[in-house]
């Protein structure tokens, strides 16, 4: 056990080591010489000071961004080693017999630790936006979508896991593939319900106040035979400086949403881009692709995990104090297992998400016809968000899902 901690922790610090060194020593975000002085270059449109705080605020928000995903692992695999997963099935079975309510109590106990621990980070998150201006959001207002976050998470989870637990003491060899059945209709369930139930849990969302802009969108709407009626706009000016709009929902449930923000700061020509931007993922069926290839990504996910999850616990079962690898106490191994298989395909899920935000950029300019609003729109972005025009290698393989600014830019002005 002292081992296994002892690695553990040293190749996290190593991991930490090399990516502090790797986002503030090694690499330039400058952009390449040729693109030098386009609307695609910095220079041109922020300033000095601004280009100063983008290069800082990424660099910090990257930093924690790479140190949050192995800081989960790390979490599991103490709460495994120190038997602190046992000890929660064993409070949960001296409390009910009921199935259920044992784990809603296990599910409770590791949430309300995992919650804890990786408190720091969350903060420490909230802390720089907040000094850097992109936050706007109180402390108790941050503290509530927390809080929210938790309670959310926490009751999807409790079905999760019950259901999960139910297969794999009924099937033990093939409950992965029950599970993965299990899985589709309960995505489909989640995405139709987010926009109706989950969202106007953080925020309000009311139809378009500005009649004549909703007017412009419907009839772009229109040109691209979308049958929207309302156009919805969400109070985020209250928590944050950025700008965002968004396509959300499936079937009756979906929804066009345009950040306050955006409103505010962006003209009725960029507006237009950013619409007809969002009017291509409806039009391409995007989200319907995502689900698709998110069904897949989990039969491969779940897969991987039936056949190593069982080899792990047999090897490391009696230093954990598990008994049987389809006990609740073996719910951090299997959470550390599809943790580590969603960060390991995280690259190849962002370059099909930039591939289809590229196509909508492309539809979008058709759409208008107004490739200066679209490059003033990147900029505007850029500048809200203190985004790097050019980001590192690594950040952009695991963390951008749509393309950089940089490559938005030069795209549009190659048309």
């Amino acid at each position: 056990m002292r081992k296994i901690a002892f690695w553990t922790l040293f190749l996290y610090a190593m991991y930490a080591l090399f990516f502090a060194f790797y986002l503030f020593q090694w690499t330039d975000s400058s952009i390449p010489a040729q693109y030098k002085g386009t609307s695609a270059d910095p220079a041109t449109f922020l300033t000095k000071k601004e280009l100063m705080l983008a290069e800082q605020f990424s660099g910090v928000k990257n930093f924690l961004f790479f140190l949050s995903v192995p800081y989960e692992w790390v979490i599991y695999i103490f709460v495994l080693l120190f038997g602190l997963s046992a000890r929660f099935q064993q409070w949960a079975e001296a409390t009910t017999k009921r199935r259920f309510m044992q784990t809603a109590i296990y599910v409770f106990w590791l949430s309300l630790l995992v919650q804890v621990v990786t408190f720091p980070l969350s903060y420490a998150s909230y802390y720089m936006a907040k000094m850097y201006h992109i936050s706007t959001q109180t402390f108790s207002s941050w503290m509530r979508d927390e809080l929210i976050d938790f309670w959310v998470n926490y009751a999807i989870m409790v079905v999760i896991v019950y259901v999960l637990y139910a297969l794999m003491q009924k099937f033990e060899k093939r409950w992965w593939i029950y599970a993965w059945l299990c899985s589709i209709p309960f995505t489909l369930f989640l995405t139709f319900i987010q926009p109706v139930f989950i969202d106007p849990l953080y925020n309000d969302f009311y139809p378009l106040k500005n009649k004549q802009l909703e007017a412009k969108i419907l009839a772009l709407a229109e040109k691209a035979n979308i049958p929207a009626e309302h156009v919805f706009e969400v109070n985020m000016s209250e928590k944050t400086n950025a700008l965002n709009a968004y396509v959300t929902g499936i079937g009756g449930n979906s929804r066009i949403v345009l950040w306050d923000t955006t409103l505010e700061r962006l003209s009725e020509d960029e507006i237009l881009f950013i619409m007809a931007h969002e009017m291509a993922h409806y039009v391409m069926k995007h989200i319907y692709w995502g689900i698709g290839l998110y069904i897949v990504v989990t039969f491969i996910g779940l897969l991987l995990t039936n056949r190593w999850m069982k080899r792990m616990i047999g090897r490391f079962g009696a230093l954990c104090r598990i008994e049987k690898w389809n006990e609740l106490a073996s719910l951090p191994m299997f959470l550390l297992l599809i943790s580590l298989l969603s960060f390991a395909a995280s690259p190849a899920m962002n370059a099909i998400s930039r591939y289809e935000e590229h196509a909508a950029d492309k539809y979008a300019i058709e759409l208008t016809k107004n490739k200066e609003a679209a490059i003033s729109t990147f900029q505007q972005l850029t500048r809200s968000s203190l985004s790097q025009v050019h980001p590192p290698y690594l950040v952009k393989l695991f963390r951008y899902s749509h393309p950089t600014i940089l490559e938005r830019i030069i795209s549009l002005e190659q048309k």
